[in-house]
């Protein structure tokens, strides 16, 4: 069994989402049917499209909450109806926190890494922001000793 745990851009352009989404499906198919785990908050973007092929590879999904508000307070309607299929299949984890704000995300991102073996980062490679971003959890991540699989194929852009 092989825990994995994602972070990534929540911007991706809609011409990056196919690169992204092939790269991860890639980096996944290393792993035997029923041999991987997935850990991911499922917010837009990245760690929506890591979800999705972990479950596709028949991999088990579980799902860090960075808040008990995070649903309503972040989950944006036109992302509600994966977020909820998604979550629904999952283990959840919901962190101690009642509003999603810095504090969550980086105990999420903390969480996350203290499950997995190894993180996918869908990252552009800029610096860390100091509020629980990809690059924070990246740099937290390596700091852990944990190997960060970074995935930015060519042509891809933040955008939308």
């Amino acid at each position: 069994m092989t825990t994995i745990a994602v972070t990534g851009h929540t911007d991706l352009s809609e011409a990056t989402v196919p690169l992204v989404r092939e790269a991860v499906r890639g980096l996944l198919r290393e792993h035997g049917r029923g041999e991987l785990v997935g850990v991911s908050c499922l917010a837009r973007g990245a760690d929506t499209l890591f979800a999705e092929e972990v479950v596709e590879a028949g991999g088990r999904l579980v799902v860090v909450l960075p808040s008990r508000d995070y649903r309503g307070a972040k989950v944006k309607p036109d992302h509600a109806p994966v977020f909820d299929r998604l979550a629904a299949a999952a283990e959840v984890v919901t962190m101690p926190y009642d509003v999603a704000n810095r504090h969550a995300y980086e105990a999420a991102n903390t969480e996350m890494l203290k499950r997995a073996e190894r993180l996918v980062a869908v990252w552009d490679g800029a610096p860390p922001s100091g509020k629980g971003g990809t690059a924070d959890a990246v740099a937290q991540a390596r700091a852990l000793g944990l190997p960060v699989d970074v995935v930015w194929p060519v042509g891809s852009a933040r955008g939308a």
